[in-house]
């Protein structure tokens, strides 16, 4: 080997050595970055020597899908669950202190009590207060659940603008990836902004990704509505300015496909989107037709009975009165609205103890006819009748022939099933998120002990090469003093 070609070899080792170095210390100092994925320079051998011809990113296609379906399905799961949570103390209250169940639970004492005493005008009056505060729960969990609601349609605007935004900020970067990719130049840092920015709309909206050539993206999401092609593509939404029991929340459209609510407590649905909906229109929509029910239930338990007339709307009534509230008025939102008949209101004029005699609808309907101050039958009928079974309507998705205290405590339960499982979900979701990125990181994120392994054999590098070009330099001067 001449001593010319040993120190170009030399020369383009140190250049190697420099540019393997600059690639290792990035690596190092960005490796607490969790959107940097390690770099690796990639060497060729050349005559005379070698040289690095490109610098990569490490990368795992698999392993990056899979971490962004996680990361939209722990974050549909999470929404739904942190939303039920504010849910339950908003409707239900601490303990379930505030639900229609434990209101008809005391309201029930209260007419056994009175049944023992029926000629006690004070133990009717305290029958009435337990029977308002019925109501109030019914109201009160109805207003709630629209409170709640609208809260909920509020956030799904800001989601859908935030979406909207993160769609732009990846129309930028990956027309910076197309353009330095055609041009030969190196793209790494805006790959690993296009990354950063797909994890963030996979949390909106459950993505599928396609690569074109130039390293384009094309971003789809599962129901195959097109996302990103070129151009984001129009995600729209219009709010609701208020919401009633009745009232149909609006469709979230990704190019004009609606997004799915999910269904469940561990539910189906991906994304913070189809968690908003679900929790909007899915579960507390649920909620409110089963308190519905519940109210439906108090008015037909309630109802006075005559002989050879209908019946008629009798301590609870509602503003459909005197005609009985029909089967199947799940969206009326029955239960904002039920009130205490006037009639057993003293406060309005009425007479607490038609509880005791009836005929709050006229003589018809009086059963103590003999104005018996003792008379409790119609006091025990009333209080048998909530524990008796009646038909519910199935679309409050609860059992459909069981008591009204019965259907009360189950609507508990039912919500309940649903918050563990959402409770539930969310941490095994989490877990896999967790579980996916740390392998994507095992895979392409820096491992900094490794790094300065190679650092330190780099060092070694340097240092042989400069021995080399000590060498030639030696044998030079050598050679031109035995010349000259």
């Amino acid at each position: 080997m001449s001593l010319s070609a040993a120190l170009n070899i030399a020369q383009s080792a140190l250049l190697n050595n420099g540019r393997q170095t600059s690639v290792v210390s990035r690596n190092v100092q960005d490796a607490k970055n969790p959107d940097y994925t390690r770099r690796v320079a990639l060497v060729s051998s050349m005559a005379p020597g070698s040289r690095v011809v490109d610098v990569q990113r490490a990368t795992n296609e698999q392993l990056f899908r899979q971490n962004l379906a996680a990361l939209s399905a722990w974050s549909g799961q999470g929404t739904l669950s942190a939303g039920l949570e504010q849910l339950e103390i908003s409707v239900n209250g601490v303990d379930n202190s505030s639900t229609a169940a434990t209101a008809i639970g005391k309201l029930q004492q209260a007419l056994q009590t009175y049944s023992a005493s029926p000629s006690n005008r004070s133990l009717a009056e305290n029958a009435i207060d337990a029977a308002r505060q019925v109501v109030r729960s019914l109201n009160d969990g109805t207003a709630a659940i629209q409170t709640f609601r609208g809260d909920v349609d509020g956030q799904v605007a800001t989601a859908v603008g935030e979406l909207n935004q993160l769609l732009a900020q990846f129309k930028d970067v990956n027309t910076a990836v197309a353009a330095g990719t055609r041009a030969g130049r190196d793209v790494n840092d805006a790959l690993d902004q296009r990354d950063a920015l797909l994890k963030k709309i996979s949390e909106y909206v459950p993505l599928s990704t396609l690569s074109r050539g130039d390293n384009d993206m094309v971003l789809m999401t599962k129901d195959g509505a097109t996302l990103f092609e070129g151009v984001p593509r129009t995600v729209s939404f219009q709010a609701t300015a208020a919401f009633g029991a009745g009232t149909s929340g609006n469709a979230v459209y990704v190019d004009g496909v609606p997004v799915r609510l999910g269904s469940g407590g561990n539910t189906d649905a991906s994304g913070k989107l189809a968690g908003l909906v679900q929790l909007r229109d899915g579960v507390a929509a649920q909620m409110q037709g089963q308190l519905d029910e519940i109210a439906r239930g108090l008015i037909s338990a309630f109802a006075e009975k005559g002989t050879a007339v209908p019946d008629r709307p009798g301590l609870f009534t509602w503003p459909g009165a005197p005609a009985m509230p029909a089967a199947g008025t799940l969206a009326d939102g029955l239960a904002g609205s039920i009130r205490i008949n006037a009639a057993f209101d003293s406060s309005a004029g009425g007479n607490p103890e038609l509880l005791r005699d009836g005929g709050a609808n006229g003589a018809a309907y009086v059963v103590n006819t003999g104005g018996n101050a003792g008379f409790a039958d119609l006091i025990i009928a009333y209080g048998d009748r909530l524990g008796q079974p009646m038909a519910f309507d199935t679309a409050a998705g609860l059992t459909t022939n069981i008591s009204l205290s019965a259907y009360s405590s189950a609507s508990i339960g039912w919500f309940q099933a649903v918050r563990k499982d959402a409770s539930e979900g969310a941490e095994t979701k989490e877990a896999l998120a967790a579980r996916t990125q740390e392998a994507l990181s095992n895979a392409t994120g820096v491992n900094v002990d490794a790094e300065m392994a190679l650092l330190l054999e780099l060092e070694h590098s340097y240092e042989a090469s400069a021995r080399i070009i000590k060498a030639v330099d030696e044998m030079l001067a050598t050679l031109l003093a035995a010349v000259g």
